[in-house]
């Protein structure tokens, strides 16, 4: 029987390629480099034209950087014409952003206090304007202190967790260890604008210190209606840790399978770009999202109405079902929010989850398990549905509506 080949061995560490592991090629001896390895990040790696590795750097010099020819371009190295469009999250974006006028969102912003907002009340008023709260009080929501900082995150999280970055002035996605971001954060004079937006940290010991608004625990379909006994692992998306830089930006979009999301300002400060869920809209997001020129387009122009609401420290906003919102940090923040499915408008969420797959969204970018969730709703609502004989109009649409999806994209009731 022949012998298997020795795996190729790599980088300083001497070690086999791993495929979650981000890796640098020397431009010299064409070996590849664990980034942690060389100390090399990989938002850093974009920045580098020709890299050398510790063992060429000794004969030919340090790594040669990139150099910058614009500030309105993803590609910061293409030459400045004056021809080219500004594209979104660049540092002439964000200014010209700052100077635009929009609307005040008061006009669709629903101020409420946290007892208040019960179940009763949007299972009678309705769920489809943003909700704001000024403080805690009869919200449900705990939270650290305002004093809770960058290094506490890391102290109770892991400075060894590694955490998805978004590189703002060209709208790309890195992985970096948490430890490095904080790092990062606290340097006098930051190289870049990093945005950190995508920690979940329920399987953490932070999770004690948070608890999700009474409001969202009741609604939630996860917390709700998801079986102990699943074949499918629980998804968490209802704690997740915000922390972004000033000036950082996310563009427009729908939060993952049209889930309504509970957003908290901690410190700091945060500017929602508001875009009512209209038939007209939802097209022309649909449109926008699809262009190849996407980025060069402010989407808030395309519409009739694009909402500005300042979210300020100490203050929570609820946003609804399908809501296309954008989101500047005017300055350095710390935000706590969590997102969840629920019954008050499953059309709409149903609506989202099919734009995604017309969109073809990475899977990365979806609600873990829609199909799953939806399916033991859907069960649950049957369920509901043979044991009751009056007042079942709404629940026999909603569990419709769910049949309908999982039977076209599941095959449960072919």
């Amino acid at each position: 029987m022949a012998k298997m080949a020795p795996a190729q061995l790599y980088c300083v560490c001497r070690q086999p390629y791993d495929v979650h592991r981000f890796m640098i090629e020397c431009d010299i001896c064409k070996d590849w480099f664990h980034g942690s390895c060389v100390q090399v990040e990989e938002h850093h790696a974009a920045d580098i034209d020709l890299y050398h590795c510790p063992n060429c750097q000794p004969i030919h010099g340090p790594s040669l950087m990139k150099k910058r020819n614009n500030w309105h371009r993803h590609d910061y190295t293409e030459v400045d014409d004056g021809t080219r469009p500004v594209q979104a999250g660049t540092a002439i974006f964000i200014q010209q952003l700052q100077d635009r006028s929009f609307p005040s969102a008061d006009v669709v912003i629903v101020p409420m206090q946290g007892s208040h907002v019960t179940q009763h009340y949007l299972e009678t008023e309705g769920f489809h304007y943003p909700i704001m709260v000024p403080d805690l009080d009869g919200l449900g929501l705990k939270l650290p202190p305002p004093s809770f900082s960058v290094r506490d995150v890391e102290q109770y999280v892991g400075g060894d967790k590694v955490v998805d970055v978004i590189d703002v002035a060209r709208q790309a996605d890195s992985k970096m260890k948490l430890g490095e971001f904080v790092k990062y954060y606290y340097q006098p004079a930051r190289p870049k604008v990093l945005n950190l937006i995508s920690l979940e940290f329920s399987d953490t010991k932070m999770a004690d210190l948070v608890e999700v608004p009474e409001i969202a625990r009741k609604l939630s379909w996860v917390e709700n209606y998801w079986p102990d006994d699943s074949f499918f692992p629980k998804p968490f998306v209802q704690k997740y840790c915000l922390m972004g830089v000033k000036d950082s930006y996310t563009d427009f979009h729908i939060d993952f399978g049209g889930t309504s999301v509970w957003y908290h300002v901690l410190w700091g400060e945060k500017v929602f770009y508001l875009i009512k869920p209209t038939k007209a809209n939802l097209a022309l997001y649909e449109s926008w999202s699809s262009s190849a020129n996407q980025s060069e387009v402010f989407f808030g122009e395309k519409v009739d109405k694009c909402y500005k609401c300042v979210v300020k420290q100490g203050t929570t906003i609820l946003l609804p079902t399908g809501w296309i919102h954008a989101v500047l940090t005017s300055q350095d923040c710390m935000a706590f929010g969590g997102n969840f499915l629920h019954n008050l408008n499953i059309g709409m969420q149903l609506r989202c989850y099919e734009m995604e797959r017309r969109l073809k969204t990475p899977d990365l970018f979806k609600f873990p398990y829609f199909e799953a969730i939806s399916w033991y709703v859907a069960k649950n609502l049957l369920e509901t549905l043979k044991g009751e004989r009056q007042g079942i109009h709404c629940i026999f649409e909603g569990y419709m509506s769910l049949c309908e999806v999982l039977k076209g994209h599941l095959g449960f009731f072919n």
